[in-house]
């Protein structure tokens, strides 16, 4: 699985994120090359098989530069679980950044800087933990994880045993929490960024010892029935909103359609 927000040398959303930006298209190559540090770093440990999953909204994986031993899957629409199932053996998540209100995350938030917060059965989620427990539905363990540092210390909080691979490290400027959606956007955008040489020679280093320590890396995992709860900020426009859904089945609790309502209704 890869993202586009904890990639070294991604600097901002504006300039960075989505098509049209000034530097989308180098930002798109500086998350290949990390995914592919990653599957060098894999296959020096003997694996050889690998789908890469193209989970930027609007996408950040160059075809032309990917890795020719990996398949990719891309475009839109695609939901959880994004093409995997039980013949996987593990799980890399590569380019990701924190969970919204993560005081020090660079660019970290949940799904959008429009999410407040996220849990699930009061466990406190972002897009690391949900991408986890999918692989986990099917018995995949999450064995590598490449990003910031508080997204880091997010993923070895779920599962300390976790490879990780830190590319950069945001400034702490305390919590998101009861923030707008463009103060939210604003407050976290500055980090301490690896060349991006180095921060493959990172990633490739920690993916060769997640596949080799691969046996020792258990899966996260919530057992159901699960209740998801999603908060939302105020806008100019709308105030704080929030939306409840539940279910048995872990995959259609997370792509099902969110109802929002105004808090206390």
């Amino acid at each position: 699985m890869t993202d586009l927000e904890g990639v070294a040398g991604v600097i901002n959303w504006t300039d960075y994120g989505s098509p049209g930006a000034r530097y989308y298209e180098r930002a798109c190559e500086l998350t290949t090359r990390e995914t592919n540090a990653a599957i060098e770093g894999a296959l020096e440990a003997g694996a050889r098989e690998f789908l890469v999953v193209d989970g930027h909204g609007h996408g950040a994986i160059n075809p032309l530069l990917l890795h020719p031993a990996a398949k990719l899957l891309a475009g839109r629409p695609v939901t959880y679980p994004f093409g995997c199932d039980a013949s996987f053996d593990a799980a890399f998540i590569i380019g990701q950044h924190a969970k919204s209100n993560t005081d020090g995350g660079h660019l970290c938030h949940t799904g959008s800087f429009a999410v407040e917060e996220m849990t699930i059965n009061g466990v406190s989620v972002g897009e690391l933990a949900c991408n986890m427990l999918m692989c986990a539905y099917y018995k995949v363990p999450t064995i590598l994880v490449a990003g910031d540092f508080a997204c880091a210390e997010e993923a070895k909080a779920l599962v300390p045993s976790i490879e990780t691979a830190v590319v950069k490290w945001g400034l702490r400027n305390g919590s998101a929490s009861g923030l707008s959606t463009d103060e939210n956007l604003r407050l976290n955008g500055a980090a301490v960024h690896l060349h991006p040489e180095a921060a493959r020679k990172v990633i490739f280093a920690a993916a060769r010892r997640a596949v080799e320590r691969c046996k020792e890396i258990e899966p996260f995992w919530i057992n159901p029935p699960y209740e998801l709860v999603c908060s939302l900020r105020h806008t100019e426009d709308q105030p704080r909103r929030r939306a409840v859904v539940q279910g048995d089945d872990l995959i259609k609790v997370l792509n099902s359609p969110k109802q929002f309502q105004p808090f206390g209704e």
